[in-house]
């Protein structure tokens, strides 16, 4: 029998539908597909990669010092290593991650759900001294299956678009039961108290006024850690709505594993800026293209891209969730990284240049397409009179075409060994790697050292 009290929805591959409860209390390593299990491994070491780079943000240093102030405890922050509660490293973790916008997502959600489940589990993980790799690896795939199917139902009842902590926040709750040994009872009462008190934050408030706010995966990650240890303290909640499993978004729960249908980014800003940026970028390939042969810039694309209109950003928050900036930056200098998003970037002449001569305009096509692709095409006027137009592109690393574990080996040690190190930086990839094997210990370890002064110099701070 299960900790549900019922027979394991794991026991038979022939089960139309797993119960939801079993995904949070009963799934095994054992129970994964090896491409899954694999893809959980490829998750953590793109999630490290971008809290590696969110860590040298100032939206990183302010909320960790609120959350060690605020949320005082034992257990060491991402990144920092000062203490704090279960509550306060799911916060912390959750809003380091969101402060550089690259990591990975799912479409019809529009939004993230590794971010807060990978903050979430570190709290866990540290408040019950669990360190086995395997079921650590497990849980994290159990978080993306749940959240990305509590977005589809919040987001089908609900008018307005909310952030993806306010759906995360009820997956965090629920994987607290894994590690707490809430059973069955306790689990619908943290997943109730988790939907009713999450960060119903509106995203697009944030896309037209980029913040410090982001994308409310820290703070429904902080939401969904508390709700757990409230139910096992006894605190009830109303039954949560968004997992009923009467909707279509669980009817292949145990069959269909959504992380493998998760997107990458290679670029850390907003997704509906990565298919202008491919778009323009392959004009430049075809012909061998500058951008001083570049005068003028229009982007056709959807509704939401044409919303990051940020033109000349302040912060890099704005240049995060902007259209124009990142397509600028990506035809001055052949790409993005996370130090063109911040610092001496902002300011840079050309990048500057190219983006205030950017038209962005919306196209029925392309609105057509979203949120399940995002499209657009880009037009150039060149400094000898010509103006050409590219086909229509969709995002790098989507999940139709993911990219190989090497791409993002490549792109974790970008962002890694110029902050941590090359030794630090190998021996946490390697931790990812060895984590079934070796348990959690050596990764959380590794991951919870602060990044030094020294280190930071340079960064995308």
């Amino acid at each position: 029998m299960s900790r549900t009290g019922k027979p394991s929805a794991f026991a038979s591959s022939t089960l139309p539908c797993m119960d939801a409860a079993a995904l949070f209390l009963d799934l095994h390593y054992s129970d994964l597909p090896q491409p899954v299990r694999d893809r959980a491994q490829m998750c953590l070491l793109d999630l490290t990669a971008i809290a590696i780079g969110g860590a040298q943000t100032p939206l990183a240093r302010i909320i960790a010092d609120h959350a060690h102030c605020q949320f005082g405890g034992a257990h060491p922050m991402l990144l920092d290593g000062r203490g704090a509660s279960p509550a306060g490293v799911a916060l912390a973790a959750g809003m380091t991650i969101d402060a550089l916008d690259g990591h990975d997502g799912f479409n019809p959600a529009k939004g993230h759900a590794g971010c807060g489940v990978l903050s979430a589990l570190l709290a866990y993980a540290q408040a019950t001294g669990r360190m086995s790799g395997a079921a650590f690896l497990t849980a994290l795939v159990a978080g993306y299956e749940a959240a990305c199917r509590i977005a589809l139902v919040q987001h089908a009842s609900v008018p307005d678009y909310h952030t993806s902590g306010s759906w995360v926040a009820v997956a965090c709750a629920g994987l607290g039961a894994r590690y707490l040994d809430l059973g069955a009872d306790a689990l619908a009462h943290a997943l109730g108290i988790a939907e009713y008190h999450g960060p119903r934050s509106q995203m697009m408030r944030v896309i037209d006024h980029p913040t410090m706010l982001k994308d409310g995966s820290g703070w429904g990650a902080m939401a969904g850690v508390s709700a757990a240890y409230l139910a096992k303290a006894g605190f009830t909640g109303a039954p949560a709505l968004t997992m009923a499993t009467d909707h279509k978004a669980w009817s292949d729960l145990g069959q269909r594993w959504l992380i493998l249908e998760q997107y990458f980014k290679p670029y850390p800003v907003c997704r509906w800026a990565h298919a202008p940026v491919e778009a323009g970028l392959s004009l430049c390939r075809a012909h061998g293209l500058q951008s001083a042969h570049i005068v003028r810039i229009t982007v056709e694309t959807f509704h939401e891209s044409i919303r990051l209109a940020k033109a000349d950003p302040a912060t890099t928050e704005e240049a995060q969730y902007s259209t124009s900036f990142p397509l600028a930056v990506a035809l001055a200098r052949g790409g993005i990284a996370p130090s063109d998003v911040a610092g001496a970037a902002l300011a840079d002449p050309e990048i500057r240049r190219l983006s205030a001569a950017t038209t962005l305009v919306e196209h029925p096509e392309a609105n057509a397409a979203f949120p399940l692709t995002r499209r657009a095409r880009v037009t150039l006027t060149l400094t000898d009179g010509r103006e050409i137009t590219s086909a229509w592109h969709q995002p790098r690393w989507d999940a139709e075409a993911p990219p190989t574990k090497e791409e993002i080996r490549q792109k974790y040690l970008q962002i890694a060994e110029p902050a941590l190190g090359m030794q630090r930086a190998s021996e946490l990839k390697e931790a990812v790697a060895r984590l079934p094997e070796e348990g959690l210990a050596p990764y959380l370890r590794l991951i919870t050292q602060p990044i030094s002064p020294r280190t930071t110099s340079g960064s995308a701070a």
